[in-house]
Order: C-alpha cells, then structure tokens, then sequence
C-alpha cells in the first residue's frame, strides 16, 4: 500500500472516530506515522476547549484543569505506539536525541530526532509551525517546533544535522501554523532575518510603517532550501483564521495547545 493509501486509511478511521486530525499524504515509506490534531475532539472548556494538550512546564503556566489535559492526552495516547517525549519547548534550536529509554524530565529542546522504532516524538504547538522531516528510506524521523525565534536560532538546520542523512533523501512536512496574512512582525523581527540572508526578505510584506506580515512558511522551506531538503508538503493552513479547528495564541492569547507526533513504525 502506498504512503498516501495508508494516509487516506488512517484518516477515515479517524473521521469515524469524530476526529478530525491532519493525516499528510507525502512521499515517505509507510513505516513513518505522522499526524497532527486539532482543538476538538477533547474535554477542556472555554478558552482550552475541547482537545487542549498543552501541559504546565516550567516556562509555561496552563490555566487548563490538570485532568481535562491528562484525559485528552490519553484520547490521543490510543492512537500511539508509546507514550511521547514531551519536550521543554523554548523556542531556540535544541535537539534532543530519543530512544527508548526515555528521559527522567521533559528534555530542554525545540526539536527531537530518532532512529528507533516506536519512539514517539512530539511538539506542541498554537501558531508556530511543526515540522517533520525523514527520509525516503524510513531510517530516521525528526521534528521540530519552529516559531519565528527557533528557526533564527537554527533549529531545523540543526535537527537535519542530528539525523546525519544525505539531505537528497530528506522529506518535509509543515504542520498546521500562523499563515501569511496573520503573522503581524515588527522590523526587529524581519531585520534578524535579513542579517542571516538578505533574500529572506521575500518572506515579508509591508503592513502599515514599519509593521510586515511574515510568511513563517516560506522562512521555514528558505532553511530546508539552504540545507539541501527541496521536497516539502503541506503548508497551507492558517491556525488564526480557523478559529473552529486550531488553538491560536496570536488570536486568543490564552488558549490550548495541539500536538503534532511522528514515529517510525
């Protein structure tokens, strides 16, 4: 069965589970799972609701009832191989390397990469785009949380670093995040950009004086380009726009969190 047949599957027994989770359909053996979800399908109310799976961290203070989170999270934990390493995000450019072992604490990072199977990896995300990437033959899977301040810092050219293959071999997927006509930045924001690479500045449009709309999808395939990864899916949501189906902290300031997960199979 191709990769996109075995998307289109798991999809539809999704749906029949009233799940409307994003399942790609891109070019990666079967032997990589992958899926985001969305904000229903959970227990959480008001600002949170439904499926909030954002947890308290130590940076990170969720005024989520602590059970409503610990019951969405087992909704999903049916769904996978094992339980999923949760990282410590702060937006910079981190890699965790995970195994089975697992660790004690969440581990301080922004991005995650394994070779083993059933290793479960995760971000959580409310605007800032996750990222999967993995190779053609299955080998490795990574993924990374990439807000405008991680991908300054490098976190997906590092995450390709860590999983040490030929970046020809390399696929991308970009998960559901902030689309180009909500991603309201200061000049700071772009001028860190244009520092690295002045034709970053093909990822910004002028709003207003010195306001620009930033296109955190075009930054993101800008690095993938850069380090050889020219096969990249998705990126064409808009996690502000659709306030029915994403968490969006750039809209609803407080508000929950959705997760995206990969594993090798």
């Amino acid at each position: 069965m191709s990769t996109a047949a075995v998307a289109d599957v798991v999809a539809t027994a999704l749906a029949r589970e009233g799940q409307d989770w994003i399942v790609p359909r891109w070019p990666v053996p079967a032997g990589v799972a992958v899926f985001s979800t969305t904000r229903n399908g959970g227990v959480s109310a008001g600002t949170y609701a439904s499926l909030n799976l954002g947890a308290t961290m130590a940076r990170r203070r969720s005024g989520d009832d602590p059970l409503s989170v610990a019951q969405n999270r087992a909704r999903v934990q049916v769904h996978l191989p094992s339980q999923p390493v949760w990282l410590d995000q702060v937006h910079g450019g981190a890699v965790h390397v995970a195994t089975r072992e697992g660790a004690a604490t969440p581990p301080t990072a922004d991005a995650a990469v394994t070779r083993e199977r059933n290793v479960v990896l995760a971000v959580l995300t409310a605007d800032c785009l996750p990222l999967v990437l993995a190779d053609r033959g299955g080998s490795a899977v990574g993924i990374a949380h990439c807000g405008w301040r991680g991908l300054a810092a490098g976190v997906v050219e590092n995450a390709l670093r860590t999983m040490a293959l030929p970046a020809a071999d390399v696929v991308a997927w970009m998960g559901p995040a902030i689309g180009p006509d909500a991603f309201e930045v200061g000049a700071d924001v772009r001028d860190v950009f244009l520092m690295r690479d002045a034709a970053d500045a093909g990822a910004f449009r002028p709003k207003g004086t010195a306001k620009w709309w930033a296109d955190i999808y075009a930054l993101a395939r800008r690095r993938l380009l850069h380090a050889g990864v020219s096969d990249v899916h998705g990126g064409e949501l808009c996690t502000v726009t659709d306030a029915q189906r994403f968490f969006s902290f750039r809209r609803d300031g407080e508000t929950g969190r959705m997760a995206t997960f990969a594993w090798r199979c």
